[in-house]
């Protein structure tokens, strides 16, 4: 249906709709059920069996499959039927996937939850009603309202507009806004660029209003069109995952290298091959970090709900990530840094400075409820927001004095008379009542009220009333005068309407910070964070908030758009750091702003809730749109939504991040430490020419079970207090950067050792036959084991752990108790003894365990206790 080429009547003919009061509430569910839900089908997911068999892609676990079919051939030439080995191999994989599987479907549940949190919406007319409905509950034949900012929802033919332009570069190409035009009917074959008279799902109202009639929605549309011809696209890995899958692959191929060598040295040293090949399995499942990837996925996923719940929904898994490096956050201040919603504070009149309580300044604000266009309904106070601060200061309701006092006339606000007047009947006469900037008023005035009294009004009093206004001006109020008369009669031109005037004060107002805002500024900079205001207001305004919130100092200086303008790209790079406040901003102004930043190396966060903002969201590392008063072009263009537009939200979302970032790090800490200390186990037995300490099964189990369920709970670990005094972290800094890598090394050698001792002492000491040393075997396999559940507790911190407190992480005393459990069993139970072949010690050796496996504690302890306190945090920037 070629509806962009008829009328906009017959369009609402088409559509069996009408264009003044929509649907009715039961029609739109008819056409709900019969064209579904306005949404872009996503590609189908794959069902659960093809989750399953995808988790088998990975690198590592092909290596851990070809090493069960080598156990597997192995034990069939021998002939000696024990597939033991292979059987316990599989079984470990399936379970990996099975966690694996389980996982993807929890994180889909998840992002279908942030979706619904953040969907659009949208404003129709249904049953001559105006309503809020979301994007997905719009069916072709409603009447949807647009305005600036708004995303447009589905395809509609306009039925009204009003100077109406539309970003449509996301569906035409177009890099400049279409205009639009209701009234025009294109031709037939008119391409969707040249439809001036409709408006289409995904793009933009750049600028004006409309209305207009749904015409498609969902995969009718013409980006659902589009969307067809797609293939189906995987969500993008984060840049840590990337990260981890080539450290997988390097670490993969480096076992296949260092097995090939071992098998070759074997060979050469004239050992059995079928007992080089088990070895050298051996060393493959100890090297291999089984649940590393899924692992890390399920942190993310964890702290990314954690976020949601704290107000701030992240849109883009990589934001997660670089959240933790933000070395400055770029704030609009209006409703982010204030609460948009100004008040009024101060009163100046005859004597100074009054109370707001006082008989003159509520006289005063009487007069400013009269001369004001607000709407005062059933409690609710709408209209311009320096208008209702007048209303909700005043302690007379305004339909109380419109009732005394009944508008008879009004001589409308302009930017060039920069005043306002209105006419009211009192008494036998009128009542003028004005308001307006304090030098325009106050010239317009002869006397003024002083208490009881209406006195002359000198030329030095005039000259005190400027000062009283301009010291209310440096104290970032925005100052409004009041001034009346009473006549008999009104006049017929404004300028004698308005002469004449009886002076009653100043009223100051301010849009009021947001409580906690100063606390998370000061908390910005403990962090390394450059905390940066951005506001359309003038300097003097925005430097006194600046100070009052803690952005500048009291000879900091303020850079206006203006002089933004006269500078160029290079000159602005080297002055970004000598401003932290920005004022009389365009939104052209922040894309220069964010790039300064990014050009000195920092990773910046912008803040932003226009659609002009959208580039500047973009450009930015992390964009935060509004979600409460931003528009629906913001929210897509940004990484991260607010739901309470609220500085101090962007402040937890950064401390949010850097304990995800911390945590990852930890848990990959931990399981590569564990690994290394597996494979010199097994690699220094194989150099001694001593029968292997650990079997391939007992390192699966080691990996399973003892290395994965604490490195959950670290995933999970709260986050440290002093996270926020630590500098950012490089946004592009290496896994193992910080001397994490040494770290891991020499921790996964304490580890390894630890277990090499075990397997010594009781293959010397305790084995009848040190050729088949299973007492020496079993001490190793408890060692290993219960050792790096000792380890998981030094990962928490560079703190001490009785600092931190053993317990403060439940979830990681749970994990380490049930593990230690399961691993005590597999000892003492006799059919898990016959499948892991060990066997039950006696309480000496059980005590040799546990003296072994306690020692990483009390080594790292000693460390954090003689390195720590020498550690120096580095705040400053670049």
């Amino acid at each position: 249906m070629e509806l962009h080429s008829v009328s906009w009547h017959e369009t609402a003919e088409k559509m069996g709709t009408d264009p003044e009061r929509g649907l009715s509430r039961a029609e739109v569910q008819k056409r709900l059920s019969r064209y579904g839900r306005n949404e872009i089908r996503e590609s189908k997911r794959q069902n659960l069996l093809l989750r399953f068999l995808s988790q088998f892609k990975d690198f590592m676990v092909l290596i851990l499959l070809a090493s069960a079919a080598v156990s597997f051939a192995v034990s069939r030439i021998r002939g000696d039927s024990e597939y033991i080995d292979s059987i316990i191999i599989l079984i470990i994989v399936v379970c990996n996937a099975m966690i694996g599987m389980v996982q993807e479907v929890r994180a889909d549940r998840a992002i279908d939850a942030l979706k619904k949190l953040s969907s659009p919406h949208a404003q129709v007319l249904r049953s001559g009603r105006k309503q809020s409905v979301e994007s997905w509950e719009l069916v072709p034949g409603d009447v949807v309202i647009l305005k600036a900012g708004d995303l447009v929802p589905a395809d509609i033919r306009l039925v009204k507009s009003v100077e109406l332009r539309a970003e449509e570069s996301a569906l035409t190409g177009e890099s400049v806004p279409t205009e639009k035009d209701a009234g025009t009917i294109c031709p037939v074959d008119a391409t969707l660029a040249e439809r001036k008279n409709m408006v289409f799902a995904g793009t933009g109202v750049a600028s004006g209003a409309g209305v207009g009639i749904v015409t498609a929605t969902g995969m009718e549309t013409g980006m659902g069109q589009i969307a067809t011809m797609l293939e189906n696209e995987k969500a993008p890995q984060t840049p840590l995952q990337q990260k981890l899958k080539q450290t997988g692959k390097v670490l993969g191929a480096g076992v296949l290298v260092i097995c090939a060598v071992i098998f070759g040295l074997g060979l050469i040293q004239k050992i059995e091959p079928l007992d080089m090949f088990m070895i050298a399995i051996s060393l493959g499942v100890a090297a291999i970090p089984e649940g590393l990837t899924a692992v890390v996925t399920i942190v993310l996923a964890m702290g990314i709900k954690r976020m949601a719940q704290k107000r701030a929904i992240v849109r883009h898994m990589p934001a997660v990530e670089t959240l933790g490096s933000t070395q400055v956050i770029c704030s609009d201040k209006t409703g982010t840094l204030t609460q948009n919603k100004m008040t009024v504070v101060a009163f100046s009149g005859a004597y100074g400075e009054e109370k707001l309580e006082g008989a003159t300044a509520q006289f005063s604000l009487e007069l400013a409820s009269l001369c004001n266009n607000s709407e005062e309904h059933e409690g609710k106070i709408s209209g311009d927001p320096t208008e209702t601060a007048f209303l909700r200061a005043c302690k007379s309701r305004k339909t109380e004095l419109e009732q005394a006092f009944p508008r008879v006339g009004e001589i409308p606000f302009s930017s060039s008379r920069k005043m306002m007047t209105t006419a009211h009947r009192f008494g036998e006469g009128y009542r003028i009542v004005s308001k307006g900037a304090p030098d325009v008023l106050i010239a317009r005035c002869s006397q003024m009220l002083k208490g009881n009294s209406i006195v002359p009004l000198s030329g030095a009093m005039k000259a005190r009333i400027l000062s009283d206004n301009s010291r209310l001006a440096e104290k970032a109020l925005r100052v409004l005068a009041v001034a009346y008369k009473d006549t008999p009669k009104l006049s017929r031109e404004d300028r004698e309407t308005e002469s004449e005037l009886i002076f009653c004060g100043l009223i100051g107002m301010e849009d009021p910070p947001r409580s906690g805002v100063k606390a998370a500024v000061a908390e910005c900079k403990r962090a390394g964070i450059l905390p940066v205001m951005i506001t359309g207001d003038h300097a003097a305004t925005a430097l006194a908030i600046g100070k009052r919130l803690g952005f500048a100092k009291e000879n900091s200086g303020v850079i206006t758009g203006s002089e933004l303008d006269r500078l160029s790209e290079a000159e602005l790079s080297g002055k970004i750091f000598d401003y932290q406040i920005f004022a009389r901003v365009s939104p052209e102004h922040k894309v220069k702003i964010v790039k300064a930043f990014q050009r000195r190396g920092m990773v910046v966060a912008m803040t932003g809730d226009g659609v002009n903002d959208a580039p500047a969201l973009k450009g930015a590392d992390i964009g935060c749109a509004m979600g409460k008063n931003g528009t629906e072009v913001a929210k897509s263009a940004a990484d991260m939504v607010l739901t309470d537009d609220n500085f101090s939200t962007i402040v937890s979302a950064v401390r949010e991040g850097r304990g995800i970032y911390k945590n990852i790090r930890k848990t990959i800490h931990f399981l590569l430490s564990c690994n290394i200390g597996e494979i010199l186990v097994v690699f220094v037995a194989f150099l001694l020419r001593v029968p292997t300490p650990l079997l391939a099964i007992q390192l699966l189990w080691v990996n399973l079970v003892t290395d994965s369920l604490p490195a959950l709970a670290l995933g999970a670990d709260p986050i440290e207090r002093d996270i926020m005094q630590e500098p950012p972290h490089k946004k592009n800094e290496g896994i193992f950067s910080g001397g994490m890598g040494f770290s891991v090394a020499v921790e996964g050698c304490l580890v390894g050792a630890l277990a090499l001792l075990a397997y010594t002492v009781g293959r010397i000491w305790f084995d009848v036959d040190p050729q088949d040393p299973v007492v020496g075997r079993t001490m190793a396999f408890a060692v290993l084991s219960l050792s790096q559940l000792v380890h998981s507790f030094n990962m928490r911190s560079e703190h001490s752990v009785l600092k931190l407190g053993i317990f403060s992480n439940k979830k990681l005393v749970a994990a380490c108790a049930v593990c230690a459990f399961l691993m005590v069993s597999v000892i003492l139970f006799p059919p898990l003894t016959a499948i892991f072949r060990t066997t039950a010690l006696t309480g000496l050796q059980w005590l040799i365990v546990a003296g072994l496996s306690l020692f990483p504690l009390l080594a790292v302890e000693g460390e954090k206790l003689l390195l720590h306190p020498a550690k120096k945090e580095n705040r400053h920037l670049p």
